[in-house]
């Protein structure tokens, strides 16, 4: 289960006094590891080895740190007071919340978990007398009770690459143990139990503690990259006490025995699983970075931003002549938006050049290697002509594929694209696309996939056929082996829940789901809103993520929309539709 770990051959119970009386345990197989610390064996807080619990004052602690060779006590005052049979009747009335008398006997040496029940239920009684009316919580949206109360799911982890584990995220699967806090206990620290994952949904993992079999009463929500899960062994090589919960203390009188029992075989998270989630969470971009990137008020072209801030590789871009730093863009690190200083001027595109003649102190041009790659291409023999027809994603409007033409051809693949019917006269809504891009598409795509295609603006001769628009246009389509016909396997189904951005307001990550997908194209639906606001969406898009991604980076999830805000905005949102706005920020939420 741990490669790497030495099996527990060793005598556990060597530094244990004789005079103990613990249960017998039969000795640990060999097929289950228990991690070594410092050399001391550590198995499970059971009296003997790992953690031990003071037998005057009920602490618990690491074993080592305790006073006297039998390691009963924390220190020497609770060794020297424990020699009386005063104290020890008084410690023992202590332990059970009874007031001590006279004819009190001595102290009888107890099992762990008994000890542990009894100093449990002395503080649950004096933080009863304590309690205090404390602030009810606001209610927030739950991935675990949307999931748990729709029977959804999630795509997993591995559907994105771009996303924090999103290619070393193993086979994290239903069954794997952890080691995480124990709620269900009263004691004055924290301690840990292991529990076993009941069903994954993305970065989310719903726990059911061990020992509880097909109650799941307790079960609970966790996310797999937190910082309270950890792999079996972590707790004894980090010195932190492993306690049964309260509801199932009574179901085993030897509990390292059952632990035994049920993980031999038991997979693990890796040892090193938090420092992969650590380095899968740094990101290149830093603040002040300066980039080009689309002018979401004039597609056509780009300017010079500057990275503000970074989170979980998005980035809040401010646009370098914002005074006031509210005029900004959002987009992955990822995205074909952005790109480094001289882009523009390298392949032909659009540039509104600044205002500022000079960097503002602190500034500096991103390194170009920061920038996602696109495929190259062979443009020397037939390649994309001005004038070819073609279908494309709207960029003002992704729920829609349209009628477009290729206006421009760029260096390095790059095309510039305009839809038509709705072009402005001087070409400031055309857009930038890569010949590889996988939001272009051949003529006839729509139609052979059975997509609704959006004719051109006040096209009148409906049905639209477009044997007979290239006719009327004098035009002819791009050819078929020029477009991008990669079809990775992304393992997404129809259905799945995930975290998408509304990329007509991309500051916004909404809960979504995936309605349709055809070969490498998905369309994403915003949970709570009409399907007019769907998107179509690459499935290798950097603004796709796992369920629990903003929990995991500290972004902000937007929740479904009520049935009171969808109906309020159900006619004003059609009305701005018709209207399309010249920028990537639009008509939604």
């Amino acid at each position: 289960m741990f490669d790497g770990y030495d099996s527990c051959s060793e005598d556990t119970s060597s530094s244990s006094s004789s005079d103990e009386s613990e249960e017998e345990v039969a000795p640990l197989p060999s097929s289950l590891p228990i991690i070594k610390n410092n050399g001391q064996v550590y198995t499970y807080p059971d009296g003997k080895s790992g953690m031990a619990t003071c037998e005057m004052c009920g602490m618990v602690g690491v074993r080592d740190a305790f006073y006297s060779k039998t390691k009963r006590f924390c220190s020497v005052s609770c060794s020297r007071s424990y020699s009386s049979n005063s104290k020890k009747a008084s410690i023992l009335a202590r332990l059970q919340g009874k007031p001590p008398t006279k004819k009190a006997k001595v102290l009888q040496k107890q099992p762990l978990v008994a000890k542990l029940a009894a100093y449990a239920q002395y503080q649950a009684t004096l933080q009863n007398q304590a309690k205090t009316k404390a602030a009810v919580p606001v209610e927030g949206f739950s991935w675990g009770n949307y999931i748990n109360s729709n029977s959804f799911t999630a795509a997993p982890v591995t559907c994105f690459k771009h996303a924090p584990m999103g290619t070393c995220w193993g086979d994290i699967s239903e069954g794997v143990r952890v080691e995480v806090p124990n709620t269900d206990c009263s004691l004055p620290t924290k301690v840990f139990w292991i529990a076993g994952i009941v069903k994954l949904a993305g970065y989310n993992a719903l726990l059911r503690y061990e020992g509880f079999e097909n109650d799941s009463s307790l079960d609970f929500w966790c996310n797999v990259c937190g910082s309270d899960i950890h792999p079996v062994g972590w707790c004894a090589t980090s010195g932190k006490p492993l306690v049964p919960p309260r509801t199932i203390q009574h179901k085993y009188t030897n509990w390292k025995a059952f632990l035994v029992k049920r993980l031999t075989g038991a997979k693990t998270l890796p040892p090193d699983f938090s420092q992969k989630v650590s380095e899968s969470m740094q990101y290149p971009f830093k603040p002040s970075m300066r980039v080009e990137v689309v002018d979401k008020t004039h597609l056509c072209r780009t300017r010079v931003a500057v990275v503000d801030s970074v989170i979980g590789g998005r980035l809040r871009l401010v646009y370098e002549e914002s005074e006031d730093k509210t005029d900004d863009f959002w987009c992955h690190m990822y995205s074909p938006l952005i790109h480094h200083i001289g882009w523009s001027r390298s392949i032909g595109h659009r540039f509104k050049r600044s205002d500022i003649t000079k960097k503002q102190d602190g500034h500096f041009d991103a390194p170009p290697h920061l920038f996602m790659k696109v495929k190259e291409v062979d443009a020397a023999g037939e390649w994309f002509k001005e004038g070819m027809k073609l279908e494309a994603i709207d960029p003002l409007n992704l729920s829609a594929i349209c009628v477009a033409t290729i206006r421009k051809v760029l260096a390095d693949g790059y095309l510039m694209i305009g839809i038509d019917g709705s072009e402005a006269a001087d070409g400031s809504d055309w857009f930038c696309y890569h010949a590889t891009s996988p939001s272009i598409f051949p003529v006839g795509f729509c139609e052979i996939n059975m997509i609704e295609l959006t004719p051109p603006r006040g096209y009148a001769k409906l049905p639209f056929k477009w044997f007979d628009y290239l006719r009327e246009t004098d035009s002819i389509a791009a050819p078929v082996k020029l477009f991008n016909k990669e079809v990775p396997n992304h393992g997404f189904h129809v259905g799945m829940k995930l975290e998408a951005v509304d990329l007509m307001e991309p500051r916004l990550v909404c809960v979504a789901t995936v309605t349709r997908i055809i070969h490498r194209l998905l369309r994403i639906h915003f949970d709570g809103w009409e399907d007019e606001y769907d998107q179509w969406v690459d499935c290798e898009s950097p603004d796709l993520y796992p369920v629990g991604w903003c929990q995991l980076t500290g972004y902000q999830l937007q929740p479904p929309a009520p049935q009171s805000s969808r109906d309020s905005q159900s006619s004003s949102s059609k009305q701005k539709k018709k209207a399309k706005s010249q920028q990537y920020k639009g008509h939604k939420k």
